[in-house]
C-alpha cells in the first residue's frame, strides 16, 4: 500500500473520529483530551488512535470511556467513510510526551555532569 494512501487515510480518521468525540463523547469538564496522531496499518485493517490527557492521572478513565464507545465511534466512521476496509479502531495512550521528558531529563543529567 502507497504510504502516501496512508497518510491520507491517517489524516482522514483523525479529522472525523475527532469530530465524532467531540459530539458524542462526554468527557468531565476538567480533563482536556487530544488525539495527536492515527497509525493505520499498511493494510488497512487497523488503526491505532493515540491520545493523550490532561490531567495525565485521568488517562485510564478517558481509555475506558473511549473502549466503551469505539463500536458506536466505528459505526459513525464506517457510515461515514467511502472505502474499504474501514481500519478497526483501537485507542492508544501517546506516550512521545512522556518519553520526550525522559530524554531531557537524562540531558540535563548529562550537562551538570559535565560542569
Amino acid at each position: 500500500m502507497s504510504g502516501n494512501r496512508i497518510d491520507k487515510v491517517n489524516s482522514l480518521l483523525k479529522h472525523e473520529i475527532s469530530k465524532i468525540i467531540q459530539k458524542e463523547i462526554n468527557f468531565s469538564n476538567d480533563v482536556l483530551v487530544t488525539l495527536t496522531y492515527v497509525k493505520t496499518t499498511a493494510n488497512l485493517i487497523e488503526a491505532r488512535v493515540f491520545i493523550s490527557v490532561l490531567p495525565e492521572e485521568r488517562l485510564n478513565e478517558v481509555l475506558e470511556i473511549l473502549k466503551r464507545n469505539v463500536f458506536m465511534i466505528q459505526q459513525k466512521i464506517n457510515k461515514k467513510l467511502n472505502m474499504r476496509p474501514i481500519p478497526k479502531i483501537m485507542f492508544m495512550e501517546d506516550k512521545t510526551e512522556s518519553e520526550a521528558d525522559k530524554i531531557e531529563k537524562i540531558i540535563k543529567e548529562l550537562k551538570k555532569d559535565e560542569n
